[in-house]
């Protein structure tokens, strides 16, 4: 089984974004702060060295790490 770039948490705030939720449906959902889903979309766009939230998704969709 080929390992994840991407936490447990970072695949579930990028599946419900797929989903078209918003940062407050994700956070309520997740029962986190907005502030954390935030830093999750903050920190999968660092590591996969795109701009933006859709650059995110599709280079995750690219990768296999989710889908849609």
């Amino acid at each position: 089984m080929k390992r994840s770039i991407l936490t447990n948490r970072e695949k579930e705030v990028f599946e419900l974004l797929v989903l078209n939720k918003s940062t407050k449906e994700i956070a309520d959902k997740l029962k986190i702060s907005e502030k954390t889903v935030r830093n999750h979309v903050s920190n999968t766009i660092q590591k996969l060295g795109v701009k933006g939230r859709s650059g995110a998704i599709v280079e995750l969709i690219k990768l296999g790490e989710i889908t849609i």
